[in-house]
Formats: structure tokens, sequence, C-alpha cells
């Protein structure tokens, strides 16, 4: 899964249940601007992540300085309507963050900017240094986002917030974001990294199936009503006592020990 925009190193889950992905955003000289060589490359680790059995959970992240800055403009500028429609732009490879099946976490130090802020927004939380900024100034080039930012934004912290964001272009700072429920937790700046891992590692404990049945469940609230979330919600949960991860977990809550889940 190695590239040059984006690293990956495989973190060795200690207590065996699985490992985690670490994949690291390397564009330093553009502050991680989005172009379509890293968004492939990013591709290609999901895909990967996805297909291995023993891997569990993924953390994205880039630098101290900037997750991603935007996409990439001196790639976009020239290219007309006819160009960006004919190669399906952005669609062709970013949305495969939001499709990936297993946990992912987006680490957030610095900026997460344009498409930073929207790719951030695909993951399944995000977990915010200090020293986070959050924005939507595409505005500001005179276009608007692109890559989900209208929506993923204005459903995360309602209408209000999100038309002031995309329309001024100002920042967020990592305090609001978590006010707002843009994120889920701002942790400090000098163990940042390590503190995610650490939530990597809890939800690498879990089981798999669980993890995902839950993951597509919470993410159909977003798509349906109430009534048929509810229902979508219940026929999972019901399918899950077919699985020997339901009998060993409640087992071993009975028994008081730790459950060994085999993700079956």
């Amino acid at each position: 899964m190695a590239g040059k925009n984006v690293i990956t190193k495989i973190l060795d889950n200690t207590n065996g249940n699985g490992s985690i992905v670490l994949a690291t955003l390397n564009r330093p000289d553009s502050l991680n601007a989005l172009n379509d060589e890293l968004m492939d490359e990013l591709f290609t680790v999901l895909d990967g992540y996805e297909k291995d059995d023993d891997l569990r959970c993924l953390i994205l992240t880039g630098s101290d300085k900037a997750f991603a800055a935007g996409a990439d403009i001196k790639q976009m500028q020239p290219k007309s309507y006819m160009d960006v429609y004919k190669e399906d732009f952005i669609s062709r490879n970013w949305e495969r963050v939001a499709s990936c099946r297993k946990p992912t976490i987006a680490a957030v130090s610095g900026y997460a900017l344009g498409g930073g802020c929207e790719l951030a927004m695909m993951c399944d939380f995000i977990l915010a240094s200090e020293t986070a900024k959050f924005g939507q100034p595409e505005i500001n080039l005179g276009v608007m986002p692109g890559a989900g930012g209208s929506q993923r934004l204005t459903r995360f912290v309602g209408k209000s917030k999100a038309m002031e964001m995309c329309l001024t272009g100002r920042m967020m700072d990592a305090d609001e974001a978590e006010r707002v429920g843009l994120v889920s937790r701002v942790l400090k700046k000098e163990d940042f990294l390590a503190e995610v891992v650490k939530v990597a590692i809890t939800v690498a404990k879990k089981s798999l199936i669980a993890t995902m049945m839950t993951k597509e469940c919470i993410n159909r609230a977003y798509e349906t009503t109430l009534s048929e979330g509810i229902r979508f919600e219940r026929r999972l949960f019901h399918s899950m006592f077919s699985t020997a991860d339901k009998t060993e977990g409640m087992a071993a809550f009975i028994e008081k020990r730790d459950p060994d889940f085999t993700d079956e």
C-alpha cells in the first residue's frame, strides 16, 4: 500500500485484535494539497485496507501544520467544464473514502480547508488537535465546495453555520468545531497522534462484523426517514443474533471476562 503521496504504516495491536493502518498525506511543499495522484494512491490504500482481514481500523492524517489545505488549485485551474465532466473529477476517486466499509478516523492537526475539510468529513469521525482549523473557502476562488462540503457540512453543523462558512470562507477553530458537532473530540497537541491510536485500538478490539453493521446503520440515518431508519436498524440488530460474535460477547459479559471475537 506504499506510495509517495500517501505514506502507510501498519501499527500492530499487541492485544491480538488485528492491526491499524496509519495513512499519512505527504505533500509537505503544498500543505498536502489533494491532487489526482494523491487521491488515486489513497484509493489504492483503502482498497488494500478493506481486502485485508487483519486490518481493522484506518487513521487518516497529515502533518502538524496541515491535514490538507484543500484540492490542488494549480491542477484545477486549467480545467474546463468538459474536462472535469468527462474525467468524472472528484467522484472518480474521492468518494472511495466515504464508501469504505471498515472504520476510518480522520486525525486533524492544522489546516483542513476546502477539500481537506471535505475529506475529513468523509471519514467516520474526526479527532482534532488543538491546532486544527476547518473551513470551506472555495467562495474566494469564485466557486463552491465540490466534494460534499455544502451537503456534509450542513448535516454536521446545521444550515446557518454551514451557510456562513461557505459564503464568507472563514475558518473554524477546534473548540468551535467540537461545540457544533463537526469533530467528536479535541485532543492535546503534545500527544495527539498517540491518543488517536488509542482510540483506533479500542475500535479494533470490537467485533468487525458488528462494527461494520453499526457504521452502515448510522450512515443510513442521513439517507432515510426516522421510521425507515429504525426499521433498518432493527433488521440489522436481529441479524446479529445469528453471529458467533453475539454469542461470545454476551457470554463474556455474563462470565465477567473479555470477549474473544472471531468476526463470524
